[in-house]
């Protein structure tokens, strides 16, 4: 069921959405949590559908904020409300509420959005795309136990980092942590099985991906050796490389979806590594509400700290006719015993 309000405000959407309720036979509320996204016309239809894909793990009260642009100073003084609510079939697991915002009501959406929360439930907000700075100083972050993000998602995804890590408040993160999580559990075992502690490590992925940044930065804050963050082709995060005295431990996924993972004294294994889409993030982020340290961490640890290198077929070339000026490894932490990574 759909129904479409223009001109409204928040109480005849409430009202709106219990009568529906009731016609379509479920007056009483099944949903766990409200999900607040924060997106523009653009993104509006991907994000709504990750969320309703998600919504069948995580029932819950999806709450669309649309800010939109006017384009005449007349239509900037005034303000309007205009809403699509979807129950039933429409809205997957939950309900669904589509607000766009005009005019002067841009600047306050905060008191749109509180009205439509669940009672008595948790808030999560998500910015698929163009989040601020000060995730939690923003109105509508500021109504969230957690605040969702995407650094990949920005211009500058490695400088983005920094500004994540500088304005940090307990509850956020961010989906480009998220999507090393399988890298991370599989590293951790496979350190379990190791008797002797690595020495080195280095991270090979494609430029500009954060989640190559963070799980670099996750290894040098709890193996505490240095880390060397290489370039490659892609897909994404292409492979791990752990020194000890054994040998080297290699988690290496070429192709995006089928990894390898060789280890001294054992047979090569293979490793379902699959890279996921956006539903299968947001539903893992939907799992825990409470503020990860691990993230935390990690993304404060600082990019700057690792040792980077880019063994590109074309430098490689031009270093063999003219000999490369030697660079400084910064350590990713001072010298230490190593330590074995534990998943949290």
């Amino acid at each position: 069921m759909k129904i479409d309000l223009t001109e409204t405000n928040s109480s005849k959407i409430n009202a709106a959405m219990v009568q529906a309720r009731r016609d379509l036979g479920t007056p009483a509320i099944g949903m766990v949590l409200t999900l607040v996204i924060v997106t523009d016309e653009e993104n509006a239809y991907d994000a709504l559908k990750s969320a309703g894909d998600a919504s069948h793990e995580h029932p819950s009260r999806i709450v669309v904020v649309i800010k939109r642009a006017s384009r005449s100073p007349r239509s900037r003084q005034g303000a309007r409300l205009d809403a699509e609510i979807r129950v039933g079939a429409d809205s997957g697991s939950g309900e669904t509420v589509v607000l766009r915002l005009h005019g002067e009501l841009v600047n306050h959406a905060q008191s749109v959005v509180l009205p439509l929360l669940l009672p008595d439930a948790p808030v999560v907000v998500w910015w698929p795309q163009g989040a601020p700075q000060d995730l939690a100083g923003d109105p509508l972050g500021a109504l969230g136990q957690r605040r969702i993000t995407d650094t990949y998602s920005t211009e500058g995804p490695i400088e983005a980092l920094g500004s994540r890590a500088t304005a940090y408040a307990p509850g956020d993160t961010d989906l480009s942590w998220t999507r090393i999580t399988p890298w991370r559990s599989m590293l951790a075992a496979a350190l379990d099985q190791q008797t002797h502690s690595v020495s080195s490590a280095t991270v090979e992925g494609e430029d500009d991906n954060p989640s190559c940044e963070l799980l670099a930065m996750w290894l040098a804050d709890r193996l505490q050796v240095p880390v060397k963050r290489t370039s490659s082709a892609g897909p994404g995060l292409t492979a791990v490389r752990l020194e000890t005295k054994d040998g080297e431990i290699v988690l290496d996924r070429a192709d995006g979806a089928l990894a390898t993972l060789c280890m001294p004294g054992q047979p090569d294994r293979a490793v379902a590594l699959k890279r996921r889409d956006t539903a299968e993030l947001l539903a893992e982020e939907l799992r825990r509400l409470d503020p990860d340290n691990t993230y935390e961490a990690s993304l404060k640890f600082g990019v700057a700290k690792l040792a980077t290198a880019t063994p590109a077929p074309a430098k490689a070339a031009a270093s063999a006719a003219k000999p490369a000026p030697a660079k400084a490894e910064a350590p990713a932490a001072p010298a230490k015993p190593a330590k074995k990574a534990t998943a949290k």
